[in-house]
C-alpha cells in the first residue's frame, strides 16, 4: 500500500462507512494502490455519528452484515434482531480489524472539492487539512442519510442549553433523567428517540408537523442456540435476499388484493403486525403500494391498531397521518412510540394547529404559548441522496458542476456513473439499487460490480471510463417511469426528495432518487451491461479507442 504522505492512488475511495470498507477490502484483495478519505475521526459511516437513544437497524441484523466472508459469518454474533448503534459500529470495526483495512483509511479528512483533469484523466482532490492528492478512479461511498439538516426557524442560537441534531447526539452522552426536553420532529429517527427517552425525562413536548405511520419492531434478543440456526441458514437467507425486490427475507403476499375477502386480509395484517420487522410492510399484498383503495383499507386497519394503543383519542387523531398511506414511504419501525403518549408527562404539540414561531432563550415559542426546556433535539431529517454530493465541490469535464447538474435531481447511468464525469464511480449512488432495498444487500451488488469494471479498464489498458449522454438519459426516464405506477410519488418523502428545511427541496417537485425495480430486476440490468461489454459507457486511452455502448450513443 502506499502510505499516508502518498500524493496520488490509482483508486480513492471517500466514506468509510459500510460501502466504503467493503470496497477498500475489495481493492486491498487485488492488490490495488487506494485509500479512504473519511471526514470523521473514525470509521462507521451513520453507525459512527448516529448516537442517539434508540438507534439500531431496521433490517434484520443477520441480513444486514456482509455476505462476503463465511468466516465473518461464522465468528460474528448478533445479540439482537434489529441491532443496537453501539454493536453496530463495533461490528464495522470488527470488520475492518480482522482484515486490517485501517492502514488503508484516513481520519477526520474532509474532501472540499474534486476536479476532474481532462489532460491526465485523472481527479485532482483538494483535502481539508491543506494536501492535494490525485486518483485515477474515484469511488464515492457517501452516505446517502449523511447530511443532517436543522429547521429553518429564528432564534437557534438564542436558547442557553444544550441543543442538537441528532446526528449530533453528544458522543460522550447526556444525562436526560429528569430534565424538560423539547423534540421537534416526529420523522424515523424522532420515533427511535421517543421510544427510548420518554421513561426517563422530566417532561417531554414532542413538536409535530406531519403524522408518520409507523409500526412495531418487534425486537427480540438471539441466543447462542439460535445464532447457530441462522449461521446454518446464511446460504438460504441471502439467496432470499436476492430474490426479494427489497432484499430482506420479507416477500411480497403474491395472491391479489381483491382475490381474497376482508376476514382473510384482516388476518394477514394482524399476523404480520405482531411479528418483527418489515413484513407488515414487505409480506403484505402488492397493490398496497400502487392501488388507491388497498392502501386506504391497509391504512385505515394501521390507523385502527394505532388508536387501541393511544389511551386519549385527541391524540391518537393526531398521530394518524392524513396525507399519505400507510407504506408509500419507508416505514419507520418503533418500540413503545405510541406508548410514550400515555405517559402523563408526555405532550404531543401540533404545529399545525399552533406553529413554532421561533426559539427563544428558554425553549420554543409558538403562537400558544412558549415552552420552556432545558434540552431542544432536532430530528428534522436529512438533505438525502444527493446532499452529501452538494457538500463537495465535485467537477467535472468543462468544470461542470455536479451540484448544478443535479439540481432538479440526479441524472446517472445504472445510479453507478455520471455523464461528463469521467473515471467517478458510485457503488451506491443515486438511482442505484442501493436507496430502496436493505442497505448491505445493495451495496455488496454495487461494490463488486463497480470493482470488476475497474478491473475490465484495467486489463484492456484503458485509461477514461463515461458514460454516455444517451445512456444517462435512457436510464433517468427509466427510473422516472418506475414512479409512474407507484403511491409513493405522491409522498412528501425523501425518496422524493422532499425536506422543507432545505431550500428548493419544498414539496411539488419530485426528485427521481430511487430505483423502484426492486433488486433482482437490477441485478439483472447490470449484469446484461456487464455481460454486454459494458454497453453504455464509453472507453478511452487503449490504442483502439472503444465505445462500449455503440448502441448507447
Amino acid at each position: 500500500m502506499s502510505k499516508p504522505t502518498a500524493t496520488h492512488y490509482e483508486v480513492i475511495v471517500i466514506g468509510a462507512g459500510v460501502a466504503g470498507i467493503y470496497q477498500i477490502k475489495r481493492l486491498v484483495d487485488l492488490g490495488v494502490d487506494a485509500t479512504v478519505l473519511e471526514m470523521s475521526a473514525d470509521l462507521g459511516g451513520t453507525w459512527y455519528n448516529n448516537r442517539y437513544p434508540g438507534a439500531r437497524f431496521d433490517s434484520e441484523s443477520y441480513t444486514y452484515g456482509y455476505s462476503f466472508s463465511r468466516e465473518l459469518l461464522d465468528e460474528w454474533h448478533w445479540r439482537e434482531a434489529y441491532s443496537s448503534q453501539p454493536e453496530n459500529l463495533k461490528y464495522l470495526n470488527f470488520v475492518a480489524d480482522k482484515f486490517n483495512l485501517r492502514p488503508y483509511m484516513q481520519f477526520n479528512c474532509r474532501v472540499e472539492s474534486a476536479h476532474f483533469d481532462e489532460d491526465a484523466d485523472l481527479w485532482r482532490l483538494h483535502v481539508s487539512d491543506g494536501r492535494d492528492l490525485t486518483c485515477r478512479f474515484l469511488a464515492l461511498g457517501l452516505g446517502l442519510l449523511s447530511q443532517p439538516t436543522l429547521p429553518r426557524i429564528e432564534g437557534r442560537e438564542d436558547f442557553q442549553g444544550p441543543a442538537f441534531h441528532t446526528y449530533y447526539w453528544p458522543h460522550e452522552g447526556i444525562d436526560l433523567k429528569g430534565k424538560r426536553v423539547g423534540i421537534i420532529g416526529t420523522g424515523a429517527t424522532a420515533i427511535q428517540v421517543i421510544g427510548a427517552i420518554a421513561p426517563e425525562v422530566g417532561s417531554l413536548h414532542v413538536f409535530q408537523r406531519r403524522a408518520n405511520w409507523a409500526a412495531p419492531l418487534n425486537n427480540y434478543e438471539i441466543s447462542a442456540e439460535k445464532m447457530a440456526e441462522i449461521r446454518a441458514r446464511y446460504d438460504e437467507i441471502f439467496e432470499t435476499c436476492k430474490r426479494t425486490p427489497g432484499g430482506f427475507e420479507h416477500e411480497p403476499d403474491r395472491r391479489g388484493f381483491y382475490e381474497v375477502s376482508r376476514e382473510e386480509r384482516i388476518k394477514l395484517w394482524d399476523r404480520l403486525y405482531d411479528e418483527p420487522g418489515f413484513g407488515i410492510w414487505l409480506q403484505n399484498f402488492r397493490e398496497i403500494f400502487t392501488d388507491e383503495e388497498a392502501n386506504a383499507e391497509f391504512s385505515e386497519y394501521i390507523a385502527e391498531r394505532i388508536r387501541r394503543r393511544v389511551k386519549d383519542p385527541v391524540t391518537a387523531e393526531k398521530l394518524v397521518p392524513r396525507d399519505h398511506g400507510f407504506g408509500v414511504q419507508r416505514v419507520p419501525l418503533e418500540t413503545n412510540y405510541y406508548e410514550a403518549y400515555n405517559l402523563d408527562h408526555v405532550h404531543l404539540v401540533d404545529v399545525a394547529e399552533t406553529p413554532i414561531e421561533r426559539i427563544t432563550a428558554r425553549g420554543i415559542k409558538t403562537t400558544a404559548q412558549e415552552y420552556e426546556f432545558d434540552v431542544i433535539v432536532y430530528a428534522t431529517g436529512f438533505d438525502a441522496i444527493t446532499g452529501a454530493f452538494d457538500h463537495i465541490d465535485i467537477q467535472g469535464v468543462g468544470g461542470e458542476k455536479l451540484r448544478d447538474k443535479w439540481r432538479d435531481g440526479p441524472q446517472t447511468y445504472l445510479g453507478m456513473f455520471i455523464h461528463g464525469f469521467p473515471n467517478l464511480l458510485m457503488p451506491a449512488g443515486p438511482q442505484s439499487g442501493s436507496a430502496s432495498t436493505n442497505y448491505p444487500r445493495g451495496i455488496e451488488t454495487g461494490v463488486d460490480w463497480c470493482t470488476e469494471f475497474m478491473q475490465y479498464v484495467w486489463a484492456n489498458g484503458y485509461t477514461r471510463a463515461e458514460a454516455t449522454a444517451a445512456a444517462e438519459a435512457r436510464w433517468t426516464r427509466h427510473v422516472e417511469k418506475m414512479y409512474s405506477t407507484m403511491l409513493m410519488r405522491k409522498a412528501k418523502s425523501w425518496f422524493t426528495g422532499y425536506n422543507s428545511n432545505v431550500e428548493g427541496h419544498e414539496a411539488g417537485k419530485i426528485r427521481y432518487f430511487v430505483y423502484n425495480g426492486g433488486s433482482p430486476k437490477y441485478v439483472s440490468t447490470i449484469n446484461m451491461v456487464a455481460e454486454q461489454g459494458y454497453e453504455g459507457i464509453e472507453l478511452t486511452g487503449a490504442p483502439e479507442p472503444q465505445q462500449a455502448a455503440r448502441s448507447g450513443g
